[in-house]
């Protein structure tokens, strides 16, 4: 049975979280080069340059509105015969005006159009099709939305990860019996209640996909995610930083520089604490003669669309006015979805 792993990106957000907080509190300046490294070896620019089509000028996020696609993927041993799919597509914007952040979990089965292959299919598969450069393009062109950054993540140095910071507290909603990272089955069993999840037990409970909807279980997978935000700013996760440095240089790629991730250290920072708008794509599962796919409602996709270049102050300087999304000769994917 393969399983939706969004827990794979929460550790891509959780290492921009820890190395602004690292710099911003001076934890020890042998950590901060050890950061950089970190930083430098995982950096990989898309083939597109350091712009999206979708923007006159390049973004600073020290002092633009900007968006991060964190994307997740599995490339296990078991599955390294194949290209690679998406496993997890999270958009996060960030307004720099009021320091919030939206984030938008998306399905990894959506039907949307593809533009590297040129015809509908799971948004999950575009990564198999063309690796980072094609997801980032088919993200865009669904939502109409720039992805200024991008931040990719395999799942296997999650469980390590979430043990190097002793774990993640949470309630969880109900017993479940879950495959481990290895795909054993019953490998892992959880009782209903608060309790210390280890990597092994917070991947099963991000990941499970039988107890509750789509929607329910996206909703679960945000809340563990600002549990591990917190967590991982904690003393705790910082006297281990060490042990997570290792796992994230072999296990990450971006395009973000070192100087990049450290200015998102201010909306972590806030007296008041941080905190992130959750958002999902409404639609409804069902088959087509491809397969089974998950039908984006139309309507709610432009909503969301327009919510998500509002935060982004898109009618500023920055904002482009290309129309492409809306006026090329591709097939519209939203309607045909439906």
């Amino acid at each position: 049975m393969k399983h939706s792993k969004l827990a794979i990106f929460m550790w891509s957000i959780a290492f921009i979280v820890l190395i602004g907080v690292g710099a911003a509190t001076g934890y020890a300046v042998y950590l901060t080069d050890q950061v950089k490294e970190t930083a430098s070896e995982s950096h990989q620019e898309l083939d597109r340059g350091d712009k999206s089509e979708k923007r006159v000028e390049v973004v600073n996020p020290a002092k633009d509105h900007t968006s991060v696609l964190f994307v997740g993927i599995d490339d296990s041993e078991a599955r390294s015969e194949n290209a690679s799919r998406s496993d997890a597509l999270v958009l996060a914007t960030f307004n720099d005006d009021d320091k919030s952040i939206k984030m938008l979990n998306i399905p990894r089965d959506s039907l949307t159009y593809i533009p590297e292959v040129g015809y509908e299919d799971k948004i999950a598969h575009a990564h198999a099709f063309g690796g980072i450069d094609a997801t980032v393009q088919t993200v865009e062109r669904m939502l109409d939305v720039p992805v200024d950054y991008y931040v990719r993540m395999n799942f296997q140095s999650f469980v390590e990860i979430v043990d190097s910071i002793g774990g993640v507290t949470y309630d969880v909603p109900f017993p479940i019996t879950e495959q481990n990272s290895s795909d054993l089955a019953g490998a892992i069993e959880l009782e209903e209640g608060q309790q210390t999840l280890n990597g092994e037990e917070a991947l099963a409970l991000a990941r499970t996909r039988k107890y509750d909807s789509d929607l329910a279980r996206g909703e679960r997978q945000m809340e563990i995610i600002q549990q591990i935000f917190r967590e991982t700013a904690s003393t705790r996760g910082l006297n281990n930083f060490d042990d997570i440095l290792t796992s994230v240089s072999e296990n990450m790629s971006t395009n973000l520089t070192f100087e990049e991730i450290i200015t998102f250290k201010d909306y972590f920072l806030q007296k008041e604490g941080f905190t992130f708008e959750k958002m999902q794509l409404d639609g409804e599962g069902g088959f087509t003669d491809k397969g089974w796919y998950y039908q984006l409602a139309k309507e709610d996709v432009e909503t969301t669309s327009e919510e998500l270049k509002n935060h982004l102050g898109l009618r500023n300087p920055l904002a482009s006015e290309d129309p492409s999304s809306t006026t090329s000769d591709e097939p519209d994917d939203m309607e045909e979805s439906m």
